[in-house]
């Protein structure tokens, strides 16, 4: 049976750094308020004519560079994201221009927080029925442009980034074990950015509409349905993979909170030391931080050939899924 492999890994992070004492300046607030609350104590911010595929560029060259794939043997771009250069074309389209590869299929597709997590899930389908061979997906967001900062709650726990995989097809034990991917739009209120589409468009929106126009979250209520999501998708991951929690030798949760974080460590009974947290120093990049994380681990060799990683993440929509890999 064929499976999708990672055969390289890149990320990006944009050089500007907004640190929580940064924040104490722009809005009523405290290092020790957000360190406490989120673990969080900086994160990358773009710049102005820094934009979401740039971005993308720079974390897929180097997936590519790491992979020994050449970009003309790339025959599909997964692109997640939920900060788009323009509504269309895609954004796949656009890097597909500037990596010039040929007969390429290319895909924009949104799952907010866990877009990495489907991409794996579509990636590893569209290898095991040989419609692709050779899959770059990459996760890119640019936060910033729609994040409020004069709202506190929310403006803290964003940052800017992009990660990017290359998946090849293998015939060996290597690569995607199992995958497995959820949603429930019925929550759909709890995490949204409403203006802008047809139901509320720009030439149809108010002067207080406009507020619309950045990211709202309920944060109470999508902490408690995030732990759960994320630790029933990584159960459901491992019955697919013929693996248990025993069999995991790490795990990368979504970066959005330390203590969400925590308590799906908790669920896998795994060591500090065997999950993978950078949040401290990137923030929530959305789709973005499950690849950038995975990119630092290799790097970081505290992930290697042979390795079984877990990841699992939660996202508007609202969206949730887990893989479990041998690396």
């Amino acid at each position: 049976m064929l499976r999708a492999r990672i055969a390289g890994t890149g990320s990006y992070l944009p050089k500007k750094i907004l640190t929580n004492k940064d924040f104490e300046k722009i809005v009523d607030t405290s290092d020790e308020w957000i360190t406490t609350r989120t673990g969080i104590k900086e994160r990358h911010i773009a710049d102005d004519n820094e934009s979401t595929t740039d971005m993308a560029l720079i974390a897929a060259e180097r997936a590519i560079d790491s992979s020994g794939v050449s970009s003309d043997d790339i025959d599909c771009i997964l692109f997640a994201t939920v900060t788009p250069d323009m509504n269309f074309p895609n954004g796949a389209c656009i890097l597909q221009d500037k990596l010039q590869t040929q007969n390429c299929i290319a895909l924009d597709f949104s799952a907010a927080c866990t877009g990495f997590i489907y991409g794996l899930h579509l990636a590893n389908s569209l290898i095991a029925t040989e419609q692709a061979k050779n899959i770059l997906l990459v996760a890119s967001e640019k936060l910033s442009s729609i994040t409020d900062y004069t709202d506190r709650n929310t403006c803290v726990l964003f940052g800017d980034a992009a990660g990017a995989v290359v998946l090849t097809s293998s015939d060996t034990s290597q690569g995607i074990l199992g995958s497995y991917a959820g949603s429930d739009g019925s929550k759909r209120e709890l995490l949204k950015r409403e203006g802008g589409g047809s139901r509320l468009p720009y030439n149809k929106m108010g002067p207080f509409d406009y507020a619309k126009l950045y990211l709202y979250m309920d944060g109470k209520a999508i902490f408690k349905t995030a732990v759960q999501r994320m630790t029933s998708s990584l159960g459901f991951a491992l019955d697919k993979a013929g693996k248990k929690l025993e069999d995991l030798d790490m795990i990368i949760p979504h970066q959005a909170n330390l203590r969400i974080i925590e308590m799906v460590r908790e669920f896998a009974k795994l060591k500090e030391e065997q999950v993978y947290v950078n949040l401290h120093k990137t923030g929530n990049t959305s789709a973005a931080t499950i690849p950038v994380a995975l990119d630092e681990a290799i790097k970081e060799k505290k992930l290697k050939t042979g390795d079984i990683l877990g990841v699992t993440a939660f996202g508007g929509g609202l969206t949730y899924g887990a893989a479990v890999i041998e690396i």
